[in-house]
Parts: structure tokens; sequence; C-alpha cells
């Protein structure tokens, strides 16, 4: 790696004539384009598990009225957080811990593997009634609300998510206060769903362009709290 973010670190100071800000950047670049795996623990070391959803299956049939109850209107939860759900359940049998789950991956852990302590992480309801699904971050809040609003009292978290989205999930929940890792010896899915209703999830080559954004979104809003602290 340290030859690769030297000749990155030559190009781009060849093209901007700035050798620091071109090391700057080459770190960056090489972070989110380059690196992604998550550090990891052992199972027999964790407190809590966090898992985060990947795509959904469009729901059939008429829209349901704002007024119909939660489970009518949600979307379909998908084939990918069925798979994270068994991910979720082989790790549970290392070590049995409080789960919370975004509740696509909650469907599965109570319908298919019979787990009814699992903490759903739901979509807000908007004033209109309309339903706001929540973003990785949003739900990482949600847990450490459900969690009491300390995110220290999670102790060591061991996160399940999609193999190319945990990354991402890693660095949110520990920006947020958990000491989250991923479990070392469970398998995280990686396959795609070509069917699914979030069509940023349906191809890997697009879901990596998609994270990549969202990860230089995260390296802009930290270069601007750092150079302007408090705006």
């Amino acid at each position: 790696m340290e030859e690769i973010h030297r000749l990155l670190t030559a190009a781009l100071t060849d093209q901007l004539g700035d050798a620091e800000l071109a090391s700057d950047l080459a770190s960056r670049v090489m972070d989110v384009g380059l690196l992604w795996t998550s550090p990891t623990i052992a199972a027999r070391e964790i407190d809590h598990i966090v898992a985060y959803a990947f795509g959904n299956r469009p729901r059939t049939g008429p829209p349901a009225s704002a007024s119909a109850k939660l489970t009518d209107r949600l979307e379909f939860p998908g084939p990918i957080n069925e798979l994270l759900a068994d991910a979720i359940f082989a790790l549970l049998q290392i070590k049995p811990v409080t789960v919370f789950a975004q509740w696509e991956i909650a469907h599965y852990l109570t319908l298919k593997h019979g787990l009814h302590d699992v903490v759903s992480i739901e979509p807000s309801v908007g004033r209109a009634g309309d339903l706001i699904y929540l973003s990785t971050e949003g739900v990482a809040r949600a847990v450490i609300g459900a969690a009491g609003g300390d995110a220290l009292s999670l102790g060591t978290v061991a996160i399940v998510a999609h193999r190319d989205h945990a990354k991402r999930c890693v660095q949110i929940s520990r920006a947020v206060g958990m000491n989250a890792y991923v479990a070392e010896e469970v398998a995280l899915p990686v396959v795609y769903d070509p069917l699914s209703g979030q069509t940023w999830t349906r191809r890997r080559q697009i879901y990596l362009l998609h994270d990549m954004c969202a990860q230089l979104m995260a390296h802009r809003a930290q270069s601007i709290a750092d150079a302007f602290p408090g705006g």
C-alpha cells in the first residue's frame, strides 16, 4: 500500500502542483477506493449485535393508505436480508447476545429463526403519516436510542451487514460512539438481488460506486468540520 500511495501522490502532485495536498487526497482516495475490509473481533468477545439491512423487494398491488398499519405499508424484506438474518443466527450459536436489527432483518429472525426478543429498528413516520426509511447513520442512531441513549452501554458490538456495506457500517457505528467490529467467524453475504427495489443494490459494480460516493461525502463532511469547527 505504501508504494501505491507514493505513486498516486506523485500522479496527483503532477496534476495539482501541490505535494502536501496530493498526499492527503491520495490517502482519501485509497481509503474510499482500495480498502474494503473491516476491523474484526472474535465472536466470544462481543456484547451485542447490530444489523443493517441491504435492499428490499417492492410491495406488489395497490399502495396502502397512510392510515394502514405499518406492516402493510412496508416493502418486502427481500432475500439479502434473509441471508443477513441467517448470518446473525449463526453468530448467536457462538455467542448468544441481544440483537438490534433493522426491521427487514428482524422480520426473518422472528419468522424463520423463531427469535422473539430482537430489537427491531423501524422506519420513522412523518407528520403526514408518510414512511421515512432510515439511512445507515439513522439506523445507528436509532439503535443507540433503543439502548437508552448510551452507545457505551452496548459494549463491544458485532456489525452484521452486506459484505460491501460492512466497512461503512462499522465506520458510521464508530462515529456515533459504538465500539464496533465485524465478527471473525461469520461470513457476510456478498451476493446481490437483481430484483431489489433499491436500484443501487442490484449489481455489485453499481453498489460499490454508490458506497464510494457515500464515503467521499463522509470525508467531505469531516474536512469541513475540521477546517471550520462550529460552522
